[in-house]
């Protein structure tokens, strides 16, 4: 057939007759080329060579100079009628060299008009140029069809409602699905065969297809179930301890995720891991405005006591946020105790203030008076189960922020205070005598006692 086609190229060379423009004007040149080279005394088998070797360096130079006119014409249209008619997309198509390969169109066609009668002396390099163009245009075929594509996923993009969208994982299946089938395409172009033959012969290849495109299909299942359920947008917090990542979604694509720590690093997370394995999203707490403070502090068993309310509660009175509560509280403990056939001189008998309950009431009222405390949210102080360190504390809170220096402020403040207001109950925060540190420190203070003890003179 391509013999056929070299042999109808050198008829009408010798004829006369050109069926089209680049067939005329690359049969002028020729034979210009081939008297030329006559004339300055070049030997006769030397001729051809050279006059291919000429007119395929022309033939570059004129593809190149062809499409690049072209491509200017294309991208001053489409910038000029983008910015008339406010078409994002024609801006997108541009930035994804689609007026660079729609300007291939002609030079294509100036190609394939040329080459016959350029390598009309040479049938075997006509056959591979005719396969290598025929190659060629298959890729040429997919890198068109991906600008568009690629436009639009960029298009889609930045748009707000797709914003948070896997759209890459999209494109890349379409990418995928293009190159299969191109790769089919010109294999069954150098062996002669129908494509849909060689598609047929896959099908008893589908294990090897398969495990070959394990991750790839896995990756697209988890793509459209992590779209079809939200479980996890571009821009969300998430928090995977197997994979070490703590930080902000950058991408989902088929194959991972790729995820900024907030130290900056970047982990790289199979997709398919976010339906197979457990994670945490911070969305919620993002989308609510607040971020939940749980922190307890380990009161000290042997320092919780009931309060001497003879001496010691008019002293409690004066600490803002707790005197309109033992007022009240007083009342209601005293008509209590009243009817009770018990002796009220023990504080054990009946129901008394105890320094531990004063205590957290007044970190609830400090919270519930506290600026940066949402308080249309959870708000409790309570009392965990005993341990052998003490009894813990916790306080359960929402911030009104959730960027993170600022959470971490508001906490920080929080817990000082509370930390330094527990002397002010007679109540005492456990700590680790145990440790190392804290053993050598409190050896240290003894020794000083012990050392001014002895130098100082005892009074007579």
């Amino acid at each position: 057939m391509i013999q056929q086609e070299v042999d109808k190229a050198k008829e009408n060379i010798n004829s006369g007759k050109v069926e089209t423009l680049s067939h005329q004007t690359t049969n002028m040149i020729s034979d210009w080329s081939k008297d030329f080279l006559h004339n300055i005394g070049i030997p006769e088998h030397l001729v051809n060579m050279l006059n291919a070797v000429f007119l395929f360096v022309l033939l570059v130079i004129l593809v190149y100079i062809v499409q690049w006119v072209i491509k200017k014409i294309i991208d001053a249209v489409l910038i000029r009628t983008g910015k008339l008619a406010n078409i994002q997309f024609l801006h997108h198509l541009q930035i994804n060299k689609f007026s660079r390969y729609l300007a291939m169109i002609v030079p294509i066609s100036i190609v394939l008009g040329a080459l016959p009668i350029i390598l009309s002396d040479y049938p075997q390099a006509m056959k591979l140029a005719a396969k290598g163009m025929d190659i060629f245009l298959v890729f040429y075929f997919i890198w068109f069809i991906m600008s568009v594509v690629n436009a639009f996923g960029d298009l889609f993009r930045g748009k707000e409602n797709y914003k948070d969208k896997p759209i890459e994982s999209f494109t890349q299946i379409i990418r995928i699905f293009l190159y299969f089938i191109g790769i089919i395409v010109i294999i069954a172009l150098l062996i002669g065969k129908n494509p849909v033959h060689i598609l047929t012969g896959l099908g008893a290849a589908s294990a090897i297809l398969l495990l070959i495109f394990k991750d790839t299909i896995l990756g697209f299942v988890a793509s459209i179930q992590v779209t079809m359920n939200d479980m996890v947008r571009i821009g969300d917090w998430v928090t995977m301890p197997k994979f070490n990542a703590d930080g902000d979604v950058l991408q989902i694509t088929l194959s991972t995720v790729k995820v900024q720590n907030f130290d900056k690093t970047i982990t790289m997370v199979p997709t398919y891991s976010l339906i197979s394995d457990s994670f945490q999203n911070w969305r919620g707490m993002q989308d609510a405005g607040a971020r939940r403070i749980k922190r307890s502090i380990v009161i000290k068993q042997s320092s919780i006591r009931f309060i001497d309310e003879e001496k010691e509660l008019e002293s409690f009175k004066k600490i803002q946020g707790i005197n309109d509560y033992i007022r009240d509280r007083f009342i209601e403990l005293s008509e209590h105790n009243e009817n009770l056939d018990t002796d009220n001189t023990l504080a054990i008998n009946g129901r008394h203030f105890t320094n531990l309950g004063l205590f957290r009431k007044y970190v609830e009222w400090y919270l519930k008076n506290h600026p940066d405390i949402a308080q249309d949210m959870i708000l409790m102080v309570r009392l965990l189960a005993p341990d052998s360190k003490g009894v813990p504390m916790e306080i359960y809170v929402f911030v009104k922020t959730t960027v993170w220096e600022e959470y971490e402020n508001i906490m920080s403040d929080i817990m000082s205070h509370i930390s330094a207001a527990v002397c002010y109950f007679d109540l005492e925060i456990f700590e680790d005598i145990s440790n190392p540190v804290l053993t050598n420190n409190v050896s240290s203070r003894i020794e000083e006692i012990v050392k001014s003890e002895k130098t100082t003179p005892k009074k007579s």
